[in-house]
């Protein structure tokens, strides 16, 4: 393959029924993944994920650590601190319990994955060693839903630091697909004393890669990532230390990106605003795609 660019094998047909009229979309479910980064004498890295060569949807492929959100993030207020819900909900374009869920699913997704926890005592300070068999407990309890994340910080007087999170793009799983997300993708620093490990049962691999590394890897075919994986990898590289990337967050534009499909020439044409390179024609007599 010319690169690493992922799709499922189902979408030229499921695209051709949606171009037709024929498919009803459906309603996306919201989520959070976190674009974790350190800073080496190379410049920053950022962890990542290989998603296990068995899973039903991009299998083999990379990504960073997220999820879905917890319905229960809307409902109960959780220990805050940071910008306000408020804030977040303008920034997000959201509601404010919208906000507050998403960011939830954002802090809560990325220890459940990477054991590194965006929370301290007090507004000012940070959690350090999250490792130890009582905080495995509680982050297995969250994975299984036994827990929510409102109740764990309650626990263990812990309140969110939303402030540690940048906003950084949004993506859309096309209409076409039969698994669909509303995905906010954030940046955030490894706080200090803290690490990271592979705490996903989805995951048979992690790296902490430069993003020129990996967006070569992608190139070269060696790496397989979805769009936008490989497009935020492409955002990080001007900056040369994860606090540059997160003092550009602010300014980010977080309208929404969704693939969309049609009709031309005997092709079915699928593109990405703003993305040119992941656009993708397939001829309408094909039953399969591929990468």
């Amino acid at each position: 393959m010319a690169d690493g660019q992922w799709y499922p094998p189902e979408w030229p047909d499921r695209i051709r029924a949606h171009a037709e009229g024929t498919l009803v979309p459906v309603a996306p479910k919201r989520a959070a993944t976190v674009l974790l980064l350190k800073d080496t004498p190379d410049g920053p890295v950022v962890h990542m994920l290989r998603r296990r060569a068995s899973m039903a949807f991009a299998g083999g492929a990379y990504a960073y650590p997220g999820g879905g959100v917890d319905p229960r993030d809307d409902d109960h207020q959780v220990r805050w601190a940071g910008p306000t819900r408020a804030w977040w909900a303008d920034r997000l374009g959201v509601d404010e319990a919208g906000a507050q869920a998403i960011v939830c699913a954002a802090v809560r997704e990325t220890y459940e994955e990477a054991g590194v926890l965006l929370a301290g005592p007090a507004a000012d300070a940070v959690v350090g060693d999250t490792t130890g068999d009582d905080w495995e407990a509680d982050r297995a309890a969250l994975v299984a839903r036994e827990l929510s994340f409102a109740r764990f910080l309650d626990r263990r007087g812990l309140v969110l630091r939303s402030d540690l999170l940048g906003a950084w793009t949004r993506w859309v799983t096309p209409e076409f697909e039969s698994r669909r997300y509303d995905t906010w993708f954030f940046a955030a620093a490894l706080p200090a004393g803290q690490r990271t490990r592979n705490a996903s049962t989805e995951a048979d691999r992690t790296v902490w890669i430069r993003p020129q590394d990996a967006i070569s890897g992608y190139d070269k075919g060696e790496l397989l990532m979805m769009p936008p994986t490989i497009a935020t990898l492409r955002q990080l590289t001007p900056y040369a230390t994860a606090a540059g990337a997160l003092a550009a967050a602010p300014a980010r534009d977080m309208t929404a990106v969704m693939a969309h499909a049609r009709l031309a020439d005997g092709e079915i044409v699928l593109t990405w605003p703003g993305h040119d390179e992941f656009t993708k024609r397939i001829p309408t007599d094909l039953t399969t795609g591929g990468a």
